[in-house]
């Protein structure tokens, strides 16, 4: 009996083409912009910490604002690239919400740290955190038993307007020269997303509360 013949892929070049594209690599577009909010988050808690420990002046605080927000629009603009270029890498899903994750996270710590978050607002940032964790650890769980938790419309405008609350707040004493309150303004933002965050982070585990007690 004679071997058998390999049967030439049907695909057309432009399909193949398609195929390659949607597969990603570590270099693409979206990766890069996520690579770069990574990259964002040291330079941002640079600044403040000058500010801070150095007393550079106030100018640094405008540019952690301008880096912040650079790094805040590539969350947009990798997912803008991603349905551009095709689906990011394994690499780039994961760094993805752990860019936003550090982002948030760093500078938070920073603005509690030169108090411009300082007594009862620093629950409101508590709150932001420990959501944050405890959702990536439900994602986590749920991931092992291929459940997916999609993210709400109501989660997304939560994570708008706390990102905008941290660029009032990264401004902070430079921009009351601007615009007098921007640190209250910032503050107010900041509490409205801690009561967004309690209750998009309750509805996520109500989502995986049965995968929870289930284990399936």
């Amino acid at each position: 009996m004679s071997a058998p013949v390999p049967r030439a892929d049907s695909r057309t070049a432009s399909e193949l083409g398609t195929v390659r594209r949607a597969e990603g690599g570590p270099f693409e577009l979206p990766n890069l912009l996520t690579y770069g909010r990574i990259a964002a988050v040291p330079m941002v808690a640079a600044c403040l910490f000058g500010v801070t420990i150095f007393e550079a002046g106030l100018w640094l605080r405008w540019v952690a604002l301008t880096i912040f927000i650079i790094a805040a629009l590539t969350d947009w603009l990798d997912g803008w690239a991603a349905r551009s270029y095709g689906e990011p890498s394994a690499l780039g899903r994961m760094l993805d919400p752990i860019a936003d994750k550090l982002l948030v996270g760093a500078s938070l710590l920073m603005l509690a740290a030169d108090e411009t978050i300082r007594g009862w607002s620093l629950w409101a940032a508590f709150v932001i955190l420990c959501r944050e964790i405890l959702v990536s650890g439900l994602r986590e769980f749920l991931a092992e038993l291929r459940v997916s938790v999609p993210v709400s419309r109501l989660a997304k405008y939560k994570t708008t307007l706390q990102l905008i609350a941290i660029g009032f707040l990264l401004a902070g004493p430079a921009g009351e020269v601007v615009l007098p309150g921007t640190t209250h303004i910032g503050l107010a933002l900041l509490w409205t997303a801690a009561l967004l965050t309690l209750y998009t982070g309750f509805d996520y585990f109500r989502a995986g509360l049965h995968h929870l007690v289930n284990g399936k």
